[in-house]
């Protein structure tokens, strides 16, 4: 049986069945450890991990959570948003929106599934009136809503720290279950303070409540440069991670482990602050304080190591697109240049960028190439109906579905009035249709034609395809690509020379 969301056409290189049970295994033998009651700091996305399924192909996006479902008669969610991003109006940059309806956006999808949202706790609260507002904003909603302080000197400050003006200053958040899952809507949320800040409160009320970390990647027991864990590095490029040894973990047990730079920095101060609360720390390394078992559940290291590295040439391309646009800065794209090197890669490892760009070269216009799984690299141009993006996904649906390539699948006495509203009544200057206008011309068709309803029916085999466009795309195009499972990446270069794009 294929587990849904799992493209049967990919070569897998993980098993996620075997995962989502021993991970919530792992989960309840650390619950048992602390005697019943357990903090889990969650990094990374917990819906739609799709770096997760990309480098680790046979990974379900919502895997994590799924294995949370195994467990919800015993886990609460506490979600984490810092006072500090309520502030700044915060964005996720993969959505567009800002932490406050992200964290609306994880209540309504916990909720959904039938996850127990316990509530929701403001860190970094200094009196920022917006934060007041977004909390008033909660609770007329019925969510119960905390506040966690500003510490000074956090973290390295430990006695006063973990003290009554410490993290006794900070609300006690009151949960009801065995495990309590922190969260949050992005990175820098105040998970891991919130956490030690309710072992603090349980402790001084008898209860010995134990803390873990749940972290994807790096992936503790693959080498330091596995392509996958130097995929997460080129992901976090951004931030300035670095994939390290763990030399704690090493001292104490002689085994070598993998581990990242801020876990390493912060392990001392951690270990401080338990044998402050405790008397001793439950943990002798970082590696000691995961739960993650993903490393355990590859099953074919080669498949996951192509595509770890095709991950890490698309986040070249994207960091590349970011700088090109002023988003980013420059040392992001060289930090994974350093990345490629360490692995003796490049883009030639990627079909669809030599064959986007000849075709480019040889329209003289944009143009967007498309690797099927079976190996065959379809390409599209601009023309006078369809942009590059649709023309390569017109292209491609044919080849899948074997129908010849020069028969007309929409006429243009669909394509025209389309055009004609575009250009005439919704102000478009330019006539070509966006990928969503040509599936919906396209299924317009299918009702009168049933080869074009046999061309959209292989729009599922497109999934955990690779492609390449010789442009930006438009952000309409990339995320019609992007809802598709297409694995897009761009040359940095737009079109036409301007500074505003629609």
């Amino acid at each position: 049986m294929v587990e849904e969301g799992v493209d049967t056409m990919q070569q897998l290189g993980f098993d996620n069945s075997k995962y989502v049970k021993l991970q919530s295994q792992n989960i309840r033998d650390r619950i048992e450890q602390f005697g019943g009651k357990l903090y889990l700091e969650f990094g990374g996305k917990l819906f739609d991990d799709y770096h997760a399924s990309r480098v680790l192909p046979g990974f379900n996006p919502d895997s994590k959570v799924r294995m949370l479902l195994e467990m919800k008669d015993v886990a609460e969610i506490v979600i984490a948003i810092s006072a500090d991003d309520i502030e700044r109006s915060k964005r996720r940059g993969d959505l567009g929106i800002t932490y406050e309806d992200e964290t609306l956006r994880l209540i309504d999808a916990f909720r959904g599934i039938g996850l127990y949202l316990g509530s929701i706790v403001i860190t970094h609260y200094r009196g920022q009136a917006i934060a007041d507002q977004f909390q008033k904003r909660l609770e007329m909603l019925g969510i119960k809503v905390y506040r966690h302080y500003i510490i000074p000197d956090y973290p390295s400050n430990v006695p006063f720290i973990v003290s009554d003006e410490g993290f006794g200053r900070n609300d006690y958040i009151k949960t009801e279950r065995s495990l309590v899952v922190v969260t949050a809507p992005g990175p820098g949320s105040g998970k891991m303070a919130t956490c030690l800040s309710q072992l603090y409160h349980e402790h001084k009320q008898g209860v010995n409540a134990g803390y873990a970390k749940f972290e994807t990647f790096p992936i503790w027991n693959l080498p330091l440069k596995h392509p996958v864990n130097l995929a997460y590095e080129a992901a976090t490029a951004d931030l300035d991670d670095v994939n390290m040894i763990d030399p704690f973990h090493l001292e104490a047990y002689g085994v070598t482990t993998v581990n990242y730079n801020r876990d390493v920095e912060i392990f001392p101060v951690l270990e401080a602050m338990f044998r402050r609360m405790y008397g001793e720390s439950p943990y002798k390394s970082p590696t000691d304080m995961g739960v993650n078992m993903i490393g355990k559940c590859i099953i074919d290291d080669e498949v996951c190591r192509k595509a770890a590295m095709q991950e890490i040439i698309r986040r070249y391309y994207a960091s590349a697109c970011s700088v090109h646009q002023g988003l980013s800065d420059p040392a992001e794209v060289r930090r994974i240049e350093l990345v490629m090197s360490t692995l003796n890669i490049d883009a030639a490892i990627r079909p669809t960028v030599a064959a986007a760009l000849a075709r480019a070269e040889e329209t003289g216009g944009p143009a967007v190439a498309i690797e099927l799984h079976d190996g065959r690299v379809i390409t599209g141009k601009n023309s006078s109906l369809l942009g590059a993006a649709s023309a390569c996904l017109m292209n491609a649906l044919k080849a899948l579905a074997g129908i010849d390539k020069k028969m007309l699948l929409i006429p243009p006495s669909i394509i025209e009035p389309i055009q004609h509203l575009k250009v005439e009544h919704l102000g478009n200057h330019n006539p070509r249709l966006h990928t969503d206008e040509l599936l919906i011309a396209l299924s317009i068709c299918a009702v009168t034609n049933p080869i074009a309803g046999y061309a959209l029916d292989q729009l599922g085999k497109l999934k955990g395809c690779e492609a390449h466009s010789s442009v930006i795309l438009s952000h309409v195009d990339e995320e019609l690509y992007k809802k598709l499972g297409i694995n897009l990446s761009c040359e940095p270069r737009y079109q036409v020379k301007k500074l505003f794009h629609k």
